[in-house]
């Protein structure tokens, strides 16, 4: 077969068989993007799950005059005075009551279209009541409507044994969640288990098919593939809530939500026509073209693979470009030498030496033991107390190893550029409590006096980042002072705003300093670490426009100091 033969239907090859998966791979393509976006649909119906749940959070610490209700009942005093204060307090409480241990009420306040609706409580017979005063907690009944309101019910038991029961409109949360939109037909509904949607009437009332609605959420997965009403079909997601009975359901359009795809499919469709159309031309034209000084080429490389670097091309054979590689190839035989091959291959290995070299240490430990802790567990002779700890041994070795994988992609990521701060007004305080909290345990365990201060109430910063900054910074703070105190304080002046990391611990030398945030640097090996953190932080504020500095003396502690500057107005 001759070499324009070879060439014409290796071309065809390379162009055109590629397209039979590629075909597939569109199909495959459509079903995961379809799958993605009702995904999506799914992340945001368990977001305002979520924050369906942390508005039944909030009651609880709403509830905080119940102590003061409880020991005006407990003098025999009316509390009724109390109880219309709390529901000025919070107007989306309805309706106010105290109930007697056994559920009858004693005392209520409220709206009177409300209180004039519902007639006097007795719970008598409601057995949740026994199990609420034995276990005291927020029970929060389901969603039902009273006078046009979305409303729910709840009752808090009293430690003197009485229970505080209302009624609390979720009118304005269903009006917020039906707000958004997702595209133009895209929205969030709150649903109960029957199918029915909660929604008054000033709100958008879907023509879904209820009992279509109570199939899906019987159904283990949450995705709904296919809602089809009388005139259209929709698609979407439902999440359930924290209120007994109801569910939050994403639902969009089917021809809205899957029209990107559509588009994106037909536009890859022409594509894939024009490549394969000038491939085909493309193929038959240089075939013809570049038969011979390939032909030529190939005979000479197949001669310089046995050994033989004096085998020469006519370079007269060429045209355009091939005669320069020809020409280039010439010279190329003349000078590839044996010691080319091995510089190459040092070069390799040196590059590979450097990279090993910066974390072999710390995953060969962690590898190493879980290697032992398996065999020793498939030997059969460890006792099941043994076993435990080795289990959690094995546990630790597989953190230690994530949390080193952890680092080393990020410091990726910073080199890449793509470690970008979403900045927002952030409660520093809080800030600075979480990582109080949080580290609390590791500087009792060492006798540490664990403290902060803020003279800042808010900063711009973005929360994740910065509270791993603030985590790193306090948890180093720890693990380097034996005794004494690690704090932190936050301050400003008309500049920037700080945030100082204090440690009575043994300090750093000037020396040591120098190389302090730079990646793998340790100042003792003794200590568990990677050698990354602080390089990692000081990205991170550099990243926001600030820095991270240092001060220290040996034997007498360290304060870090991270700085972001304010905006210019």
């Amino acid at each position: 077969m001759s070499i324009f033969s070879k060439l014409f239907k290796l071309f065809l090859a390379v162009v055109f068989m590629p397209l039979i998966p590629m075909l597939f791979l569109l199909a495959y393509y459509q079903a995961h993007l379809k799958e993605n976006i009702l995904e999506t649909h799914s992340n945001l119906a368990q977001i305002v799950a979520s924050s369906m749940n942390q508005h039944i959070e909030d009651l609880t610490w709403r509830l905080a005059f119940a102590q003061h209700l409880t020991e005006t009942l407990q003098t025999g005093k009316n509390p009724q005075s109390i109880l219309q204060e709390a529901l000025n307090a919070n107007p989306d409480f309805l309706m106010l009551a105290v109930l007697s241990p056994k559920g009858k009420e004693l005392y209520r306040v409220g709206e009177k279209q409300i209180l004039n609706q519902i007639p006097p409580l007795d719970l008598e017979d409601d057995p949740s009541l026994p199990d609420l005063a034995k276990t005291p907690r927020l029970s929060v009944s389901s969603f039902d409507v009273l006078a046009g309101r979305p409303i729910s019910e709840f009752i808090y038991p009293l430690p003197n044994g009485d229970f505080l029961y209302g009624i609390m409109s979720f009118f304005g949360f269903l009006s917020r969640v039906q707000e958004q939109r997702i595209g133009t037909t895209g929205r969030i509904y709150i649903v109960d288990q029957s199918g029915g949607i909660y929604a008054n009437d000033y709100q958008y009332k879907p023509a879904f098919d209820a009992e279509t609605l109570k199939d899906a959420f019987a159904s283990k997965n949450q995705l709904i593939r296919s809602l089809k009403t009388p005139k259209e079909t929709y698609v979407g997601a439902f999440s359930s809530s924290p209120i007994l009975g109801a569910y939050v359901a994403v639902l969009q359009l089917k021809s809205e939500a899957y029209r990107s795809i559509y588009y994106t499919n037909v536009i890859i469709a022409l594509f894939l026509l024009s490549i394969a159309t000038l491939s085909y031309f493309g193929a038959l034209t240089f075939a013809e073209r570049l038969g011979e000084p390939i032909a030529a080429l190939s005979q000479a490389a197949k001669e310089v693979s046995e050994g033989n670097f004096d085998e020469k091309i006519d370079e007269e054979i060429g045209w355009g470009e091939f005669k320069q590689l020809i020409r280039s190839f010439n010279q190329m035989t003349a000078d590839l030498k044996d010691y080319q091959v091995l510089q190459l291959q040092t070069q390799i290995s040196e590059m590979k030496e450097q990279v090993f070299r910066s974390v072999a240490h710390d995953l060969r430990a962690p590898l190493l033991g879980l290697q032992g802790y398996l065999h020793v567990l498939q030997s059969g002779k460890a006792s099941e107390s043994e076993k435990k700890e080795y289990l959690k041994m094995m546990s630790q070795a597989a953190r230690n190893l994530s949390s080193l994988l952890e680092e080393v992609l990020d410091v990726s990521r910073i080199q890449a550029g793509m470690m970008n701060p979403k900045k927002e007004s952030l409660d520093i305080q809080d800030l600075l409590k979480n990582v109080m909290e949080t580290l609390a345990p590791a500087a009792r365990e060492k006798g540490l006096e664990l403290s902060f201060q803020s003279e800042v109430d808010r900063i711009p910063a973005d929360p994740k980042l910065l509270q791993r900054v603030m985590m790193n910074l306090v948890s180093n703070a720890i693990k380097f002072t034996d005794r004494g105190f690690v704090r932190m304080k936050a301050f400003q002046d008309e500049k920037a705003y700080y945030i100082a990391v204090q440690d009575s611990g043994i300090g750093i030398s000037e020396e040591d300093i120098k190389g302090l945030f730079q990646k793998y640097h340790q100042i003792r090996s003794d200590k568990p670490g990677y050698g990354l953190g602080l390089f990692i932080s000081r990205q991170i504020m550099q990243a926001h426009g600030g820095d991270l500095e240092v001060s220290s003396t040996e034997g007498e502690g360290s304060i870090f100091t991270a700085t972001l500057p304010k905006e210019i107005k």
